[in-house]
């Protein structure tokens, strides 16, 4: 540790079998094996892979990204036959899921065996267990033959990785190998369901939407305690603020004029007074701001574009030196829903309402 680690650019791929072949994903597994940890890619984003079996390995998770201990991590494999090894038992309603959304970007929370490092379920009974649809993660799994415990890339709290170039600023100096396949296609982190109960309960919203669930296994309950705080965390990102800029972040609620109205008053009354202000917004507005930085993320009419470029747009305001943003909201469903919960996080739960007259808290 202290010392680059090793980046292996290889390009984009389709076929993982194939590329397990390739020298650099043949020398990322070694690593894995021998305890080291490796940066990958996933189709949500760019994962910090260790054995998931190796207490020692996983720790070393922890000490890279400064993660909370109480923060359980989710376990990748390469084929669903590996389930058996890791869980007592995939429920009807969990075997649904896993045909029509494996591989790619959800996680069931499962009862475990006991097969892996106590750290990766946080002292519980469950684990959370994924496949990845990307062609690099497969054959880096496949080639290595272990499940492989991957939180996000980055360090703890600061916006996931969607390229290589985040993943190399944030933990060039702490990890062993760094595979760099370009960026990302989904851009947000998994759904994350459990499906221990009768009822599935979705812990975490991502790239998998609500309403798709729903469709797949009927009913869903959303676990109230994606609205605050749950002790202890049942998922990755329930409980800590995550995904955050460094300047203050508010989200600003309303829809149409309205919206942009409301930003650019809140934006004028704060570079008055003295702050340098960002704006978070879509291509159809990007013009309509003065601010000191103006970042477009994606299209309002194309959910998908604005979830693969929330984390990039996050990253380009802490380049531009902002110390005040300020946020579009979207409604609250779909794709948008996950995209809502990730900007509450990162503005760490501050909301501007258009009856309110100036954000409390605000140092503006």
């Amino acid at each position: 540790m202290g010392k680059a680690a090793l980046r292996w650019r290889i390009g984009q791929h389709e076929d993982a079998e194939a590329l397990r072949e390739h020298p650099a994903i043949r020398e990322a597994a070694r690593m894995l094996r021998e305890g080291k940890l490796v940066a990958f890619p996933t189709e949500t984003v760019y994962g910090l892979g260790a054995d998931a079996r190796s207490e020692e390995a996983v720790s070393r998770i922890f000490t890279a990204k400064g993660r909370p201990g109480d923060n359980p991590l989710i376990v990748h494999i390469g084929h669903v036959s590996r389930l058996q090894d890791l869980v007592a038992e995939l429920p009807t309603k969990g075997e649904l899921l896993v045909r029509r959304f494996w591989p790619g970007p959800l996680t069931l929370v499962l009862p475990h065996k006991g097969t892996v490092a106590p750290k990766v379920t946080a002292g519980l009974d469950t684990v959370g267990v994924r496949m990845p649809s990307h062609p690099v993660a497969l054959a880096l799994l496949q080639e290595s033959g272990l499940p492989v415990a991957a939180p996000s890339a980055n360090r703890s709290g600061r916006p996931s990785p969607t390229e290589a170039d985040h993943v190399w600023e944030d933990l060039g100096g702490e990890i062993d190998g760094l595979l760099d396949a370009g960026p990302t296609g989904v851009g947000l982190e998994s759904t994350v369901v459990d499906v221990t109960g009768s009822v599935p309960l979705l812990l975490r919203p991502g790239g998998v939407t609500l309403e798709e669930l729903r469709e797949t296994v009927g009913e869903v309950r959303v676990d109230p305690a994606l609205e605050g705080d749950a002790h202890p965390p049942r998922s990755p990102g329930m409980k800590y603020r995550h995904y955050a800029p460094k300047g203050e972040m508010w989200l600003v609620e309303g829809s149409g004029e309205a919206l942009v109205h409301r930003i650019r008053e809140l934006a004028d009354h704060a570079r008055k007074a003295g702050r340098r202000v960002g704006i978070l917004t879509t291509e159809e507005n990007r013009f309509r701001y003065k601010a000191d930085r103006v970042v477009a993320c994606g299209r309002r009419a194309e959910p998908e574009s604005v979830a693969r470029d929330l984390y990039r747009a996050l990253r380009e305001m802490d380049r531009a030196g902002v110390d005040y943003i300020l946020a579009e909201t979207f409604p609250a469903e779909g794709l948008f829903r996950s995209v809502m919960n990730r900007l509450y996080k990162a503005a760490g739960g501050r909301v501007f309402r258009a009856d309110d007259q100036c954000p409390k808290g605000s140092s503006s």
